[in-house]
């Protein structure tokens, strides 16, 4: 544990605490030795003001009540290891935010992150060099759109763009409310209420042309109605539970397949053999099958009979593409 571990935890340690805690459970509760205590509770007060006091009679160390009622909170961001990993992490998915999309907001809080990971590191700044996080699939949007789209998403006004829809393979024009951006699979859909179609609908941003912000102000959906509409089948396409799939994995399988969640509503059930059975809801089935079929003959599609007659279907057709040597 380095400096900066041992100044964090003994400050959560003082501060959720009820009562004084002695110096035996601090130094339990830290992992370190008496001198180690005794110096890292020397620098938070000389160095940080930290309004650590000992109680005599209940033999304990404790934060004084700060002027006001207030507690006291560590100066600037502190986090310890494990947090520093999950914010190298996000440091990552920042920096390949599109040009355009809060930039003014982030940077500060991208160069404090820099900032926090190199001090970690004695100003070596080598765990940044040292993960990498991959992008797969990824389909860049346009970065002149992600101006307006910011814009109109943060200032709550409709949105005008053209769209040029993969599924219909047409295009055409879009008069929105924007409620929220989503970052799924390495890819961003604009989540929005269509005000020619009076519904929610997802967009791909990699689809969306000469997008505008318009001064009407936008038509606000609850949290709870978006989740239920957007949020509840399977990945990104949305609409209400139409069915649930019933897929099982071969033992051999499961051992990657029982660690990966599906859908946040998912349940499952191990076989006696050592298959995993996996339920998820769905409403659309596309991209449910294609991640059903990227296992090909592990994973067996139980019910219900359309999907099972549909993953039949296409890994018929796909085998049709690989006739046998000599035929």
């Amino acid at each position: 544990m380095d400096r900066f571990d041992r100044i964090f935890n003994l400050h959560k340690l003082l501060v959720r605490a009820r009562v004084p805690r002695s110096r035996a459970h601090l130094e339990a509760a830290l992992e370190i030795s008496r001198a180690t205590l005794t110096r890292t509770i020397r620098d938070m007060r000389n160095f940080l003001g930290a309004p650590i006091e000992f109680d005599r009679v209940r033999n304990g160390y404790f934060y004084q009540t700060q002027t006001g009622g207030g507690r006291y909170e560590l100066p600037g961001l502190w986090f310890n290891a494990e947090e520093t990993m999950a914010l190298l992490a996000c440091q990552k998915l920042l920096s390949n935010l599109q040009p355009g999309l809060l930039d003014q907001e982030i940077e500060p809080i991208r160069a404090r992150l820099e900032k926090q990971l190199a001090a970690r590191q004695g100003g070596r700044g080598q765990l940044i060099n040292r993960v990498r996080i991959l992008d797969m699939s990824r389909r860049p949007p346009a970065a002149a759109v992600f101006g307006p789209l910011s814009t109109a998403l943060t200032q709550r006004l409709q949105l005008r763009f053209g769209y040029d829809g993969r599924g219909a393979g047409t295009a055409s024009e879009r008069l929105v409310s924007p409620q929220r951006l989503v970052h799924y699979r390495d890819n961003w859909y604009l989540d929005a209420w269509d005000h020619d179609r009076e519904a929610l609908r997802s967009f791909a941003v990699e689809r969306i042309r000469a997008a505008h912000a318009q001064s009407t102000p936008a038509h606000n959906i609850p949290d709870a109605e978006l989740d239920a509409q957007l949020a509840a089948g399977y990945g990104i396409f949305s609409g209400p539970v139409a069915a649930w799939a019933v897929l099982r994995f071969t033992a051999v399988r499961a051992r990657w397949v029982a660690d990966e969640q599906w859908h946040p509503a998912q349940t499952h059930r191990w076989l006696e053999d050592g298959r995993y059975e996996l339920s998820v809801p769905y409403s659309d089935a596309r991209e449910l099958l294609s991640d059903i079929l990227k296992h090909g003959p592990d994973c067996e599609v139980i019910a219900p009979a359309e999907l099972r007659a549909a993953a039949a279907a296409q890994l018929r057709a796909a085998a049709a593409l690989y006739p046998p040597a000599g035929d």
